[in-house]
């Protein structure tokens, strides 16, 4: 049937019944014409259409359900059989239901937290006659509430002082919880009252306050509903106005939970306290203790020097915040936990057990610990164990302007952890801290802090400091500061001299010049008396004295004044002095008689103006000229320089002398030195670069910041006015400085802090809160470096846009360890063949910077003494190859054995060791010692002097060992053919490629492996001087990267000529290929590695188990063979039957290893039996079921 036509159903014939009945009906008066008309009636129409019925029967076509509407119908049966049993659950459950005598015992959770537990247990002891009492009493206070006025124009008036009346109750019921506010609002409240009763007229207040007026009650609770009614029709009209509030208004809502204050006695001596009452932030305790209590985050800035350090500590110890947990107060460096810890002590007049320091390697907190100090890395690590830092009620956070990794990650931790806190009902209270008014980037990130935390600044009572520029930079800024210190000793007034420079070298320089220019002298007035020789002997004896309570027989050479040939030289320059008259100071009057006042004046002048024509005074400073002059006690100051050494800058100088501080930026804000009057600012900073991809590390001296150069003014105005003289003009100031320093998070890799964020479950570290966060260029690499080390899963393609890959088993025990990645991976896989205590002693040694002394500047014997000992310490075979990190464990070997023997002083200066490295080794190795043996029970590894040198084969091992922790860190030799024709040959001599630059880097000529030049190395970093370094050299096998690095190897398919063949001791098959390394490409030489699971390898090993290599027992068989075991390797061995089936079944339990061959017979006797039957005729069927498994 075709396709139906338009208006198909009008068209259609169908057999219709008409009704006629109206149309009989109809009365026609046609007698006259009869004859012209029949009986059909055609002239005749009713009214109304004749109804008509269609006789055809109709089709009824039904429409299938689909299946969305058939599930809904169901659930609507459901639904009617489920309201048809509900009748009998509830007779079940009736059956089942508590007495209501029963239910009276019991308390509801809404009415315990509302009332809280004393006043329960309150109510549970009170009699019953009480409580009805009580109820009474309540009842009839209900019954003469306030009566209703229906005085004209006093429903207004009602409403609000009943509004104003029912507030009060509700502040008043003990039953709610949170309803107390503040005095303001009281006060605004009763301002309020006070305004509508002088608006009220008198009889309307008479009516209100007389509680036993006689209206009608119920026309009043009409008009009482009334108004409600629109009062709650305007309240919902008004919700969504009140919903757009912003949070603040929220948060002022929110009732204040009223604590007592707590006052813990503090015992001070008179002069801390005198000393104490001079700081700035002393004045602000009060507003400072109330702002912590009211709110959870807090932010205090103030300048250097105001106090915040050591005050906000003793502020909360007094506030009661250590009573039952520890204030926490972090540091960024290890030198002021150290110092503040002891400084806070003193003036809380405690002692070290209760106020104690924790740092890496070192600390003395005890259980008694009030207040802790400790390092941002320390309280990171207790972050990982004790999430919740659940120890502690305060946690401060210390010069947080100085930006440091940890601290920007602690920041993001706490503004999570606070509010868990605060939700649980143990609050945490946080506490940032700042030198700089630099905090926009904390209060402006609604992710870190969803409410704005309030800040407290502090101004610092800071003297003023006067600021002179050069008038032109010099580059030769040490020599610079060098002379500008001489003139300010000859020059000026008494008082300390601070010196900024940027590194440990140039420090010293400048010390030992200034030593040389001033040397110490004898105890004496100058120009007024000869010093006699026993004063000599007194002073001499004073030195010797000093220097013993030092305790220390370290030989200080440059760091220390050698008092006795200080005073021989003053002798033989002194042996002819002039003996002057006594003079008698009571013979003249007090008040000079001539022009000294003015004397002083120009004296003070020549002080701000002397600056001025410095350019024209820029002679050659004789330095024998100035034997004469006053002493200078020149200390140096670095963060590598031992603690009691850093220590001497906040004692007194010797008598007659003028303090001098050479220091790096570790002065700027951390330490305060007494008594510094000028600072010469050199205006530079050396800063540790990385390059985000390739990870190259070079060490950049450049301009410092805005921000820095404040600070570095700021040291001179503690005591008294001061300068600041800057080496730098006010031009380069202006356009070269920017305003604050990059934050540390920027500037560095993130590695470690990628996979500690792993190992704490934060998947997602781009959607971490913090301050700044790093670039997303840092975090790929990083991720891409710690897939490479297998600490993190391969990512898929959706993963790999949104940077969540998780951390995989080995990356969580990587992260266990207080070190690098590459170094903990070094370390989780030194289990094996029992290389631990190797592996540790070579990390611990790899992760503290300087350890052998750089012998760049040296020149003579001791020279040539030192890198003779290193090329005798490297060894030979494997141990030679091992390269630099065998010297670096001989060396610590060595020393650790010498300083068993209480020499370790003396080796160290001796063979050119650090002996601060030495020290931080020994206790770096310690901490892994303990964490290896907490993981791994019943290995009781120990720290041996007496460990033994490792043997050929143990040098091999730890050879691949780090190759696993570097193992994106290779670099291979450029060979004389490689190098083209336009490129400079001068330029590659020597040189190796890396696959991540296209620049050569070079083997310095202090690594052990200069005169091998091996092929392939792996490095610890790159450094850049005036080329690209490897630092930490060690020589590697190419043969070993598809087994360590697999995921930077291509490799190619198994190569037919060698064929693959069976290695009987492994039960494995090995086949050779060929492959490339890198984006490079670096070819690889061919290589036998096991087979990888195909199906050509299935069917080598099908092979080789019908030839009776996997099964001895099977090679009585093979004669037997209905085909020969060399068809399973051809093309066309699909063709046959049998072979199908063997390999089929091998395939299917991935079947490649005779160790896997036989854990499946473990489970399944008969595996492998039918098919190996086929190959054989059945006459040998019975003989080879009797032997199977033929193990």
């Amino acid at each position: 049937m075709g396709k139906k036509g338009y208006n198909w159903k009008s068209r259609a014939i169908t057999n219709v019944d008409v009704d006629n009945s109206t149309t009989k009906e109809i009365v026609l008066d046609i007698q006259h014409r009869a004859e012209d008309y029949d009986s059909c009636n055609a002239l005749v129409l009713p009214s109304q259409k004749r109804k008509t019925k269609n006789i055809d029967k109709k089709v009824a076509t039904t429409r299938l359900l689909s299946k969305k509407r058939r599930k809904q119908l169901e659930k609507v049966v459901e639904r009617k059989k489920k309201k048809l049993q509900r009748a009998a659950l509830l007779e079940d459950l009736a059956k089942v239901q508590a007495t209501p005598a029963e239910l009276k015992q019991y308390v509801s959770l809404t009415s315990l937290q509302n009332k809280g537990l004393k006043r329960h247990f309150r109510e549970l002891e009170t009699p019953v006659e009480k409580l009805k009492r009580k109820a009474d009493d309540e009842e009839e206070s209900d019954s003469t509430k306030i009566t209703i006025n229906s005085i004209k124009m006093s429903k207004k008036k009602r409403l609000a002082i009943l509004n104003n009346i029912k507030q009060d109750e509700a502040k008043l019921d003990p039953n709610i919880v949170g309803f107390e506010s503040s005095d303001s609002s009281d006060e605004d409240d009763s301002n309020n009252e006070e305004e509508n009763e002088e608006h009220v007229p008198d009889n309307t207040t008479s009516n209100v306050s007389n509680e036993k007026t006689e209206i009608n009650e119920k026309e009043g609770e009409k008009n009482l509903t009334k108004d409600v009614n629109k009062e709650t029709t305007s309240i919902k009209l008004n919700n969504k106005r009140e919903s757009k509030q912003s949070v603040e208004i929220r948060q002022q809502n929110v009732p204040k939970i009223h604590t007592p204050a707590v006052f813990i006695p503090v015992n001070r001596k008179s002069e801390i306290q005198a000393a104490r009452l001079k700081l700035p932030v002393v004045a602000e305790e009060q507003v400072i203790v109330e702002t912590i209590n009211e709110n959870p985050i807090v932010i205090i800035t103030g300048e250097t020097g105001s106090g915040k350090t050591t005050q906000v500590p003793q502020f909360l110890y007094e506030a009661g915040y250590a009573q039952n947990k520890l204030i926490g107060i972090t540091e960024p460096r290890r030198v002021a936990a150290m110092s503040m810890s002891k400084r806070v002590a003193e003036e809380l007049n405690l002692s070290e057990k209760e106020v104690s320091y924790l740092i890496r390697f070192e600390g003395n907190v005890t259980e008694e610990t009030k207040i802790k100090f400790m390092t941002d890395g320390v309280l990171l690590k207790e972050v990982q164990s004790d999430f919740l830092l659940t120890k502690y009620s305060v946690i401060i956070l210390d010069e947080a302007h100085e930006r440091s990794v940890y601290t920007d990650i602690l920041i993001g931790l706490l503004s999570r952890i606070v509010p868990l806190r605060n939700k649980r009902g143990n609050p945490l209270k946080l506490i940032i801290m700042s030198a700089t008014l630099s905090v926009e980037e904390f209060v402006k990130n609604t992710r870190l802090f969803k409410i704005k935390p309030p800040i407290i600044e502090v101004k610092a009572r800071q003297f003023p400091v006067k600021i002179h520029f050069n008038r032109t930079t010099s580059k030769d800024y040490v020599n610079e500061a060098l002379q500008k210190a001489i003139k300010i000793h000859t020059r000026l007034p008494e008082g300390g001299i601070l010196i900024f420079l940027t590194g440990q070298q140039e420090v010293h320089t400048v010390v030992r010049k200034l030593r040389k220019s001033f040397p110490l002298k004898k105890n004496k007035q100058p120009q007024i008396k000869v010093v006699k020789d026993s004063e000599k002997n007194e002073a001499s004896e004073a030195l010797d004295k000093e220097r013993s309570e030092k305790g220390d027989s370290e030989d200080d050479s440059d760091d220390d004044f050698d008092a006795e040939e200080a005073l021989r030289r003053n002798k033989r320059r002194q042996k002819k002095q002039i003996i002057l008259p006594t003079i008698n100071l009571d013979d003249y009057s007090i008040s000079p008689t001539d022009d000294t006042h003015e004397d002083l004046i120009n004296v003070q002048d020549d002080e701000d103006n002397w600056d001025e024509d410095e350019d024209e005074d820029e002679d050659v400073i004789d330095f024998k000229g100035l034997t004469n002059a006053q002493p200078l006690w020149v200390l140096p100051l670095y963060s590598l320089l031992p603690g009691h050494k850093q220590a001497r800058v906040f004692e007194p100088p010797p008598e007659g002398c003028r303090l001098c501080v050479v220091s790096t930026n570790v002065a700027e804000t951390s330490l305060t030195i007494p008594n510094i009057r000028y600072v010469v600012d050199s205006g530079r900073c050396k800063t540790r670069l990385y390059d985000k991809v390739t990870g190259v590390s070079t060490y950049h001296i450049g301009y410092a910041s805005k921000a820095a150069a404040t600070q570095r003014a700021g040291r001179a105005g503690r005591t008294r006015p001061g300068h600041c003289y800057r080496l730098y003009s006010s031009a380069v100031y202006d356009n070269d400085f920017e305003e604050y320093s990059q934050s540390e998070i920027q500037r560095k890799p993130v590695d470690d802090l990628l996979l500690q964020m792993k190992a704490m479950n934060i998947d997602k570290v781009v959607n971490f809160p913090f301050p700044t966060p790093p670039d997303i260029v840092q975090l790929k690499s990083a991720e891409k470096r710690l897939t490479i080390l297998e600490a993190l899963q391969p990512p898929s393609k959706k993963e790999e846009e949104i940077y969540c890959t998780k951390v995989t088993p080995l990356g969580r025990s990587i992260a266990a360890f207080p070190v690098s990645p590459r170094y903990g991976k070094m370390l989780a896989l030194s289990y094996q063949h029992n290389l631990s205590k190797y592996t540790i002693c070579m990390v611990a040694a790899l992760s503290v910077q300087e350890v052998l002394i750089e012998t760049f500047d040296m020149e003579g014997p001791t020279k040539s003494k030192w890198l003779q000992k290193r090329r005798y310490w490297a060894g030979t075979g494997n141990s030679l190859l091992l390269g630099d990190l065998m010297v670096l464990l001989r060396a610590i070997g060595t020393a650790e054995y010498a300083g068993s023997k209480g020499r370790l002083l003396p080796f160290c200066e001796e063979n050119g060791l650090r002996h601060k490295a030495v020290i931080e080794i020994r206790k770096l190795r310690q901490q892994l010692t303990n964490e290896i043996n907490l993981n791994i029970p019943n290995l009781n590894l120990i720290i041996d002097p007496k460990m033994p040198l490792p043997t050929d084969m143990q040098a091999k091992l730890l050879r691949q060992i780090v190759l696993a922790g570097m193992a994106d860190q290779v670099a291979k030799k450029v060979l004389p053919g490689e190098i083209k024709e336009d490129q400079d040959k001068a330029k590659w001599k020597h040189a190796y490629r890396t696959p991540q630059m296209e620049e050569p880097v070079f083997m310095h000529s202090s690594c052990s492996l200069r005169k091998t030049s091996p092929e392939w190395v792996v490095y610890q970093e790159i450094y850049e001087t005036n080329k690209m370094y490897m630092r930490g050299v060690t020589a590697i096998e190419p043969e070993w990267l598809p087994k360590f690095v697999p995921m930077l190897c291509r490799l190619s398919e198994p190569l037919v000529d060698p064929p693959p063949r069976y290695n009987p001791k492994t039960g494995k098959i090995i086949c050779r290929v060929s492959g490339t390394f890198g984006k490079a490409g670096w070819a690889l030489p061919s290589m036998d590695i096991e087979h990888p699971l195909t199906v050509d390898g299935v069917k080598w090993f099908a092979y080789f188990f019908l030839e009776g290599q996997v099964c001895p027992k099977l090679k009585r068989f093979v004669p037997s063979l209905l085909t020969t075991p060399g068809s399973i390797t051809k093309s066309w061995a699909k063709l046959i039957p049998r072979t199908q089936a063997i390999v089929q079944t091998l395939q299917s339990q991935g079947v490649l290893s005779k160790d896997k061959l036989i854990e499946i017979w473990d489970s399944d006797k008969k595996f492998l039996l039918a098919v190996y039957q086929k190959w054989l005729p059945e006459s040998a069927h019975a003989e080879v079921a009797q032997l199977w498994p033929p193990l």
